[in-house]
C-alpha cells in the first residue's frame, strides 16, 4: 500500500499541476490535492476513513453531473461515437474534456475506495486485538 499511495500521490500532484491551463482550475486543482494529501498520509500509515467517503461522496456526484450534462460523457457516448479522449492534449471540443475529467474523478473514486477499504480493515483489525 506504501508504494500505491506514494505512486498516486506523486500522480495527482502532476495532474493537479497540469491543470494550470484548465478553463477551470479553481476546481481541479483542489480534487487532485485533497487525493494527494490523503494518498501521501495513507502512504504513512494514517488513514481517515471519513475524509475517504467525503471525497468519494463529492466526486461521485460531480461524475454523475458529468455525465449527464449536455456535452458530457452521455453525449460523447452517442452523439460522437466515442470519439477518442487522448488525440491531442487540448481539448477543443467540450464532450471530450468532460469525458476526460469524468474519467478523472473515476480513477480518485476508485483509489479512495482502495483506501478506504484498506484503512477501515486495519482499524477493524486494531480493534480485535
Amino acid at each position: 500500500m506504501k508504494i500505491f499511495n506514494y505512486f498516486f500521490f506523486v500522480v495527482f500532484i502532476i495532474f493537479a499541476a497540469l491543470q494550470y491551463n484548465d478553463p477551470d482550475p479553481y476546481i481541479w486543482v483542489p480534487i487532485y490535492i485533497y487525493s494527494a494529501v490523503l494518498c501521501f498520509l495513507a502512504a504513512r500509515n494514517r488513514f481517515y476513513p471519513r475524509a475517504y467517503i467525503v471525497g468519494i461522496f463529492v466526486y461521485l456526484a460531480y461524475a454523475i453531473y458529468l455525465f449527464f450534462d449536455k456535452t458530457g460523457v452521455l453525449d460523447w457516448a452517442t452523439e460522437h461515437n466515442a470519439e477518442g479522449i487522448a488525440q491531442t492534449m487540448k481539448a477543443t471540443k467540450p464532450w471530450i474534456e468532460e469525458t476526460r475529467e469524468f474519467f478523472g474523478l473515476l480513477i480518485l473514486i476508485v483509489v479512495l475506495a482502495i483506501n478506504w477499504i484498506y484503512g477501515s480493515r486495519r482499524k477493524m483489525r486494531r480493534r480485535q486485538v
